[in-house]
């Protein structure tokens, strides 16, 4: 076969029109020559219809009385449709036996079932080639037959949605290369949230579901009314106006970026198939854009190739192994080629390991122009990116003959219909599963120097990329919840308020205005006690706050991906922590095995490694390793056999594979698993003389390092990968040997290896298991039980029969699968040995836990691992304070037991807690208050053999049962539904992948970058959000003290007293700038507050903002307002005019700056710039308030000694207050500054 050799470049290659859609889902017999010949049909000699309109035969039209216009999948072939047998015109397949539909081939060489593509039975070419003439014969004649009414092309559109309704929930059958009968939705990435036409309405309908955007939207409308009019509208317009167009241009710069990317990932091009009869080996490669591709398209794709859209793998080639041009077209290409072909999947998953794929032995060696007799059956889309069932047919002929009295589902070159007897009695070779091995799901990236070939079976919003990704819980931070309780109260005082005045002049007011009319004014002149801005400002900030983390070279890497509660990083009293990867540093070293009588650890590892070069050692040095072993004891060799024996099972039984790439021009070798511990083992392997040289499908060779020889041969036969469920994997291989020694062992083995929970009931009896997996436990290390049995050739058969069977059902298969090895393998395995897998501590988790501990933070440890690990590794990293007693609450299973561990646990409320997994639900379970009550007192607690959904029902309870911040920080996939159920997620970039990172809310690379973003930057933002709030609501409830007493002086007169720009400039100008700048104080440096970590366990009870500092802003600005307001009334003489307005808002506009000022703990060049420039900007800007101001008495003294007056007045008792009160009862911050 010769690689494809046209190329055009589309938008579209499916260029048909509607009506021959239609046309083609009628007969699609018509179909596959149609589209075939649709980029040819320009050409001299092209035959066209001479009818224009849409033809169908006449066998369609006597189905159009029915409710479908062809019949359902489970109807076929049962010969309940009056259809006549087709066996006859169709012609029999050479080779097939009838069974139970399914090929079964069984070889005197090897005993199974064998889907291996190069036995198949091809079906005769020049058989072929008449039919494929008899049909296009028949096609000309038949399109002549009939037209489509309207009524049908109706019926069609409608029966056409109703297929769009159940194509997203019904299993799928897509016929390779053909456009598909069912319509499935665009491959159209959009991750915009609007359009053009929906922007506008639905920003401002998320803006007004605020109440206080709603509030001050009715203030600013209220002015149109001419009774509640109190100046010009653009004076409340304008800063409702400023804040909607800060929240709204942030969406649309936010959408805009989401439009640009998705428009760059559709117009990505990518190379599809399509296949013509004129073309050389029946291919043509044509450019689609990624928007375009369908269902049912074939893509070609290289190394570093974005995958568009979820597929099926078909083939997959060595790009070192061209074809040659002049090769025949029917030649299957690539035949040495393994097909194995290594995918990324980190934007998917986050995993950064290269996964291992397969394209299914029935596919790989076909032709190209082969490839569209196969017809894939896929379940319906599912979010579960690790699970995939299917099944792979390859149809028996290219170009059966056409009958018109019988219906087909597929196209007309794709085989004959269902009700073919070839179909329905054919053999087990016409068919294979697939698996998740045989996969590419979309935003994958094809990693490994290959030409891949995979058909569409899921595209745009039914791949497992659009449905895996849900939008995370939206979180609010605990101060802003506290910020809108606060609100409430503003809303309150502000009616409060508005009534006492109306009810101070009485309800029947002399100047004849209705009593709820001056309410309403009221709350209008009031509207500035709500700080409109306080919201944007909160928003602001934590802008700000997440660019100081960004940018923090002591922290580098760390993203945060919620803005929304960088101040929640100040509050944390609880944090769940994960065990591999996230206190330790998932780097996996094999350190100690044990095989029965014996254990190998350290320099001891040098005896392992004699004993396995002894075992297999070649030619020469067979001799004397021969010699020395005669020398040596009984006991001796026996421990010999046992430690090659262990070492060849981990050789053997994994999923790794050696990759190669040039790396400056050199040649390296890696190894890629989906698992650190698996490349551990194979290391090890490699360390003490076996090598794993070479790895693909369907066998492993495994070399001497010592003699550089290929010692051992292994033919893979079944694999049984690892599942968190299952906690175990498996494989069954053939061994063969050239070692004269090891001709024994050429037999057929099931080598499986698991977490000792599991295994010990697979492996035979023994005395030793237990407590050699509990010693290394407590040893830190991480456990493996490693066991093989030998399976003879009938055990074998059966086995491969029943699993094959198993392996081809569309339901309940991995049950079914699971059920079968069971039966076969899983029982009395002869006990190899157990390894011991060595996880070192992350870099400072030691003094990082200690300071989190100092900070009142309590730290709950949730891992996967077993007690004693999880202990060790407790202690070891000082999770457990020296001397600190830990209770053990393990293997808890009937109530009583649960209700008696309780009420010891009521006693030792210093003690640490140590529980299982099994114990733990129990607890939650039955006793879900109790235990959680209890457990949220104690120090520490540690739980192990924890899952997922555990670890995430722990974080859950906590936050409801406490109601305090928690915080949760892993590494791996099994940490997200943790991380995404607590207050704030953290996850760290580790060996597992970035999946944690991805779905957390702050993304840091080692856990001791934890301690500075809480103790410093959570701290800092938390102070600093409070006090930004508090000066924004002082600022707002001073002016409003103002208005009061103007109104009270002016006999309840409901006017403004600061109107129209005075209002505006007010709120931003004059004041936004200081009062933002809070944002870069801080009370102690970062020394400061590592080595004082208490000052953080302070945050805890929230007395930075609460209702107390609440009300004492309250009634500071009550009494700097009435002072402001009533002494420029008193000393310029006047309740009204000009000069007393002049005093007042000057003295109002530097008060705050001065307020600002003095709350400052720390200097940073902008804060002096911003409250320095402000007070220029306004003495600039009064020459143009001619219209509000008396412009000549502010230019004499007496307008001067005013303003300093008022403004002493106002601000010395407040001033004075907070130095008597920090030198009577200095904060911590000071104390610490003190020492």
């Amino acid at each position: 076969m010769s690689p494809p050799n046209t190329t055009h470049t589309t938008g579209d290659a499916d260029s048909a029109s509607d009506d021959d859609l239609d046309l083609d889902e009628l007969d699609p017999i018509v179909n596959s020559s149609r589209r075939s010949r649709a980029d040819d049909s320009s050409e001299p000699g092209a035959r066209r219809p001479v009818n224009g309109s849409t033809n169908i035969p006449l066998q369609r039209l006597q189905r159009f009385g029915s409710s479908r216009l062809w019949p359902s999948t489970g109807k076929r072939g049962r010969g309940d449709d009056g259809t006549e047998d087709t066996e006859g015109l169709l012609g029999s397949w050479p080779g097939h036996t009838q069974g139970n539909g399914h090929v079964r081939l069984w070889s005197e060489d090897q005993v199974g079932w064998n889907v291996r593509p190069e036995r198949y039975q091809r079906v005769n070419r020049q058989e072929s080639i008449s039919h494929g003439r008899d049909t296009a014969s028949r096609r000309s004649s038949v399109r002549q037959s009939m037209q489509i009414s309207d009524f049908v092309r109706q019926e069609l559109a409608d029966m056409r949605e109703n297929e769009q309704e159940f194509s997203s929930q019904e299993s799928r059958e897509v016929s390779v290369g053909h456009a598909q009968k069912k319509r499935f939705p665009t491959n159209v990435v959009s991750n915009a949230k609007y359009t053009a036409w929906s922007f506008l309405p639905r920003t401002l309908y998320n803006e007004f579901s605020f109440f206080l955007n709603v509030y001050f939207l009715l203030v600013a409308l209220s002015q149109i009314i001419p009774f509640l009019r109190i100046g010009y509208m653009s004076t409340y317009i304008v800063p409702l106006a400023v804040v909607l167009s800060i929240s709204i241009g942030k969406e649309a710069v936010d959408d805009i970026v989401r439009r640009r990317r998705d428009a760059e990932a559709n117009a990505e091009l990518f190379t599809v198939l399509t296949f013509s009869d004129t073309a050389r080996d029946g291919a043509v490669e044509v450019h689609k854009r990624s928007r375009d591709i369908k269902v049912g398209d074939v893509l070609k794709l290289e190394k570093n190739h974005r995958v568009p859209a979820d597929l099926v793998i078909l083939q997959s080639h060595l790009t070192e192994l061209t074809l040659d041009a002049t090769s025949d077209s029917t030649t299957a290409p690539s035949a040495q080629a393994a097909g194995e072909t290594f995918i990324r999947t980190d934007q998917l998953d986050g995993e950064t390991d290269w996964k291992l794929r397969l394209p299914s032995p029935l596919s790989q060696n076909l032709s190209l122009k082969d490839l569209q007799r196969l017809k894939v059956t896929a379940g319906a889309p599912d979010k579960k990116v690790n699970q995939f069932i299917g099944t792979l047919e390859l149809q028996p002929s290219l170009a059966p003959a056409y009958d018109p009295h019988v219906l087909k589902d597929g196209p007309a070159e794709d085989g004959p219909s269902s009700n073919d007897p070839d179909r329905t009695v054919g053999n087990r070779q016409n068919s294979a599963p697939l698996t998740i091995d045989n996969t590419a799901w979309a935003n994958t990236v094809l990693a490994s120097s290959t030409v891949t070939y995979g058909v569409v079976i899921y595209t745009g919003k039914q791949t497992r990329s659009a449905l895996s990704t849900s939008p995370s819980r939206s979180k609010t931070g605990l101060l802003e919840m506290e910020i809108n309780n606060l609100t409430k109260i503003l809303c309150i005082m502000t009616l409060t308020l508005s009534i006492i005045l109306v009810a101070l002049e009485g309800f029947e007011p002399s100047n004849k205005k209705p009593w709820y009319v001056a309410i309403t004014i009221y709350l209008i002149l009031f509207s500035t006690i709500i700080p409109i801005s306080l919201r944007v400002n909160l928003d602001m900030a934590k802008t700000v706050y997440a660019y100081f983390i960004h940018q923090d070279k002591g922290i580098p890497g760390t993203v945060v991906r919620t803005s929304t509660i960088p101040e929640d990083l100040g509050r944390i009293e609880y944090l769940l922590s994960d065990k591999t990867g996230t206190l330790t540093q998932n780097e996996m070293q094999l350190r100690k095995i044990h095989v029965g009588t014996v254990a190998y650890a350290g320099e001891a590892m040098e005896e392992v490694a004699a004993y396995v070069d002894q075992a297999f050692a070649t030619g020469e040095t067979q001799d004397v390793h021969v010699s020395e072993l005669g020398a040596t004891t009984k006991t001796r060799r026996e421990i010999g056999v046992r430690v090659r024996d262990l070492v060849l099972a981990l050789a053997l039984c994994h999923n790794v594979t050696p990759t190669a790439d040039e790396v400056d021009g050199e040649r390296v070798v890696s190894y890629q698993a989906s698992s650190p511990d698996e490349i551990a083992i194979v290391e090890f392997t490699e360390s003490v003389g076996l090598r794993l040289l070479q790895r693909d499908r369907e066998s492993i060779v495994l070399q001497s390092v010592s003699t550089k020889q290929v010692v051992i041969r292994a033919e893979i036969k079944e694999i049984f990968p690892f599942t968190s469920d299952s906690k175990r994997m498996g494989i069954i291989v053939h061994l063969s040997s050239e070692v004269p020694g090891l001709s024994h062992i050429e037999e057929q083995w099931f080598f499986q290896k698991g977490a000792d929970t599991v295994m010990s009931s697979i492996v035979a009896a023994n005395d030793w298991l237990d407590e050699e997996t509990a010693n290394m436990a407590r040893e830190g290390l991480r456990t493996l039980v490693v066991g093989r049995k030998k399976l003879s050739l009938e055990q074998y058969r059966n086995f491969s029969s029943e699993y094959a069977d198993a392996s081809l059902a569309l339901r309940e298969r991995d049950a079914g699968m699971a059920a079968v090895v069971k039966k076969y393998l899983e029982h009395d395995l002869e006990l190899l040995g157990v390894t011991g897998v060595e996880d070192r501590l992350q870099k400072d988790v030691k003094p990082s836990l200690e300071l989190l501990r100092n900070a009142g933070v309590k730290i709950w440890m949730l891992t996967g691992d077993k007690i004693e690990t999880a202990r060790c590794v407790a202690i070891s990293a000082r999770l457990v304070a020296r001397g600190q007693h830990i209770h053990t609450m393990a293997k808890l299973k009937a109530k009583a037991q649960g209700k008696d561990a309780l009420d010891v646990m009521r006693n030792q409320s210093e003690s640490c807690l140590l529980i299982d997994g099994e114990s733990l639900a129990l607890m939650l379970s039955h006793f879900r208050h109790e235990f959680i009550t209890i457990a949220v007192q104690l120090p520490a607690v540690i739980a192990c053999r924890c899952s997922p959904t555990q670890k995430a029902d722990v974080a859950r309870l906590i936050r409801k049962h406490t109601k305090k911040r928690v915080c949760c920080i892993g590494d791996g996939g099994n940490d997200v539904s943790m991380i995404q159920a607590a207050d704030v997620g953290i996850g760290i970039v580790g060996k597992e992948g970035r999946q944690a990172s991805l779905a957390a809310d702050f993304s840091i690379e080692q856990f001791c970058y934890l301690t500075k973003l809480l103790v410093w930057h959570g701290r800092n933002s938390y102070k600093r959000s409070a006090k930004l709030a508090q000066f924004i609501i002082h600022r707002g409830l001073i002016i409003s003290v103002c208005q009061t007493m103007y109104n009270i002086a002016g006999h309840f007169d409901p006017k403004g007293l600061f109107k129209d720009w005075l209002m505006v400039g007010y709120a931003t100008v004059y004041t936004m700038a200081p009062v933002f700048s809070l944002v870069l104080d801080r009370d102690v440096d970062e020394q400061v507050a590592n080595l004082y970590p208490e000052l953080y366990k302070e945050l805890k009870s929230g007395k930075s903002l609460s209702y107390r500092t609440f009300f004492t802003w309250v009634l500071v600005s009550v009494y700097q307002g009435i002072i402001i307001q009533g002494l420029s009334q008193l000393l310029v003489g006047e309740v009204d005019g000009p000069r007393m307005l002049s005093v007042s808002f000057t003295v109002l506009i530097l008060n705050e700056l001065i307020m600002v000022a003095v709350s400052v703990t720390t200097w940073h060049p902008i804060m002096i710039v911003c409250i320095v420039g402000t007070a220029a900007f306004y003495a600039a800007s009064v020459p143009f308030l001619g219209d509000y101001y008396d412009l000549a008495y502010m230019a004499s003294w007496s307008w001067a000694w005013r303003v300093a007056a008022v403004g002493a007045i106002s601000l010395v008792p407040v001033w004075g207050g907070k130095v008597i009160r920090r030198t009577w009862k200095p904060p911590n911050y000071r104390k610490v500054q003190a020492i």
